[in-house]
C-alpha cells in the first residue's frame, strides 16, 4: 500500500502534517476527513529507483541515516517487537515518533512493503543506502529462526558499540588536530605579517642581518609570495593520490605497508581486528551459516590487504580447515584472536569468544589511540614552540646587535 505525506487543518485551524497509507491520493484525502481534517496538500512518498539495480536510490545529497538514527531506529524496533507489538504497529509507533523527513519518509516506505505482504529484510534491501549488507543479513538470519526481536537488540548494541568507538577514537585525535590548525595558524600570521614588519625596520639602517634574520626574511618572502602556490600543489597532490589509490594493485600495497608502519600499523590492525571479531560475533551469533558470516565480516575491514586475507581463510574454510588455522597462516592477525577462535570452536561457544575477542580488541584500539595523541600533543607544542623560538630570535638578534654597537 503506498505511503502519503500530507498537511491537513483540523476544526481548531491548526496545521498538522504526517504520513498515512492509502490505496491512492483520493482514499488518503478521504481519510483525512474521516479524520475530521481538511487535506491541503497530499503527495506519495515516491521512491527513485535505479533502473540497473531495482534498488531504492537517495534523493538528494545528505539524504541518508546517520549512524545514531540507525542505531535509534534499531533499538526502538527491537523495544516495541520485544513488548509484544506486530510489525506494523511498530513501524506505525516509529513512524510518529520520527521527527526528520527523510526518516518519516523512510519508515512510511518499508511500513508500506511489509504491509504489502513483503519480508523485512525485503523491504530493507529497497533501501541499500541506509541498510548496509550486514543489516539486512542478520534481519533476515532473525526473521527465519524466529527471533527478529533479540537479533535486532544485538544488532543495536553491536551499532552502539561501534559508534561509541569511534566517538572515543575521534575525541582522542581532536586536540591534536586542533594544536596543529592553531599552530599553523599562527606561524603563518608570524611570518608573513609580524615578521617584515619588524625586520623592515633594519632594512634602511644598512646593518648586516645575522644569517638567522636573513633565513627568516626568505622564508617570509617565500611564504608571502608562493604560499598560496605551494596550498595548490598540496592540494593537487591529496588529489592524484586519491586518484591513485583507486588503482586496485596501488591500494593493497599501500594498505599492506599501512598495517607495518611505524606506530600506527598496531593502530590500523586493532582497528580492523576489531571490526572483524565484532561482525564475526554478532553474525555467527544470530544464526547466519560461518561462509556467509565471513562474507559479511570482510566486507566491514577498510583495510584491503587484511580483506585478501578473510578472503582466503574464508576459502580455506569452505575446503574443511577450521576458521583458527585459517587465520593463523595470515600474520596480521593477533594470536589472542586465534587462541580465542579456536577454543570456542572446541567448546562451541564460537559467538562468545568473538565477543570476547572483540572487547579486548576495542579496549586495545581505545588505549593505542589515547597512546598516540597523547604522544602527538607534546611533540606538536613543542615543534610550535621551537619555530617561535627561532622567529623570535630572527627578530631580537639585530636589536641585540645594534644595543651592542651604541655601547
Amino acid at each position: 500500500m503506498p505511503a502519503f505525506r500530507y498537511e491537513a487543518v483540523d476544526a481548531g485551524g491548526s496545521t498538522k502534517k504526517g504520513v498515512l497509507n492509502a490505496d491512492s491520493a483520493r482514499a488518503a484525502r478521504a481519510d483525512l476527513r474521516a479524520q475530521s481534517l481538511v487535506p491541503i496538500r497530499v503527495e506519495a512518498i515516491a521512491a527513485q529507483v535505479d533502473a540497473a539495480t531495482g534498488q531504492t536510490r537517495s534523493r538528494g545529497f545528505g539524504d541518508k541515516l546517520s549512524t545514531v538514527e540507525i542505531a535509534l531506529f534499531t533499538r526502538q524496533l527491537a523495544s516495541l517487537l520485544e513488548a509484544g507489538l506486530p510489525l506494523e504497529q511498530s513501524f506505525t509507533a516509529l513512524l510518529e515518533q520520527a521527527e526528520r523527513t527523510y526518516v518519516r519518509d523512510l519508515i512510511a516506505s518499508i511500513r508500506s512493503e511489509v504491509m504489502a505482504g513483503s519480508s523485512l529484510s525485503d523491504a530493507l534491501a529497497q533501501h541499500p543506502r541506509d541498510f548496509p549488507d550486514i543489516y539486512r543479513a542478520l534481519v533476515a538470519s532473525g526473521e527465519q529462526i524466529g527471533q527478529l526481536s533479540r537479533v535486532l537488540s544485538r544488532l543495536a548494541d553491536y551499532i552502539e558499540r561501534r559508534n561509541s568507538l569511534v566517538q572515543k577514537v575521534r575525541l582522542a585525535f581532536t586536540y591534536p588536530a586542533i594544536v596543529t590548525v592553531v599552530a599553523f595558524a599562527i606561524v603563518i600570521f608570524l611570518l608573513t605579517y609580524v615578521v617584515p614588519q619588524i625586520v623592515s625596520v633594519f632594512a634602511n639602517t644598512k646593518q648586516k642581518l645575522p644569517l638567522l634574520t636573513v633565513m627568516m626574511l626568505a622564508i617570509s618572502d617565500f611564504v608571502r609570495n608562493y604560499g598560496w602556490m605551494v596550498a595548490v600543489a598540496i592540494i593537487a597532490a591529496w588529489l592524484i593520490w586519491r586518484r591513485l589509490l583507486k588503482n586496485p594493485d596501488i591500494k593493497r600495497r599501500w594498505h599492506a605497508w599501512l598495517l607495518n608502519a611505524p606506530l600506527y600499523g598496531k593502530f590500523e590492525r586493532s582497528l580492523n581486528t576489531s571490526r572483524f571479531a565484532s561482525t564475526l560475533a554478532i553474525t555467527t551469533g544470530s544464526g547466519v551459516p560461518i561462509l556467509r558470516a565471513l562474507q559479511t565480516s570482510r566486507d566491514t575491514l577498510s583495510n584491503v590487504a587484511m580483506r585478501e586475507q578473510v578472503e582466503d581463510a574464508t576459502n580455506s574454510v569452505r575446503e574443511g580447515v577450521s576458521l583458527a588455522r585459517a587465520l593463523s597462516a595470515h600474520q596480521h592477525f593477533p594470536p589472542m584472536l586465534i587462541h580465542m577462535i579456536r577454543a570456542g570452536e572446541v567448546t562451541g561457544e564460537l559467538p562468545a569468544m568473538l565477543e570476547r575477542a572483540s572487547n579486548a580488541q576495542e579496549q586495545d584500539l581505545e588505549r593505542r589511540a589515547l597512546t598516540i595523541a597523547g604522544l602527538l600533543e607534546p611533540v606538536l607544542i613543542l615543534a610550535m614552540g621551537v619555530v617561535v623560538l627561532l622567529i623570535v630570535l630572527a627578530v631580537l638578534m639585530p636589536i641585540i646587535e645594534i644595543n651592542q654597537l651604541v655601547r
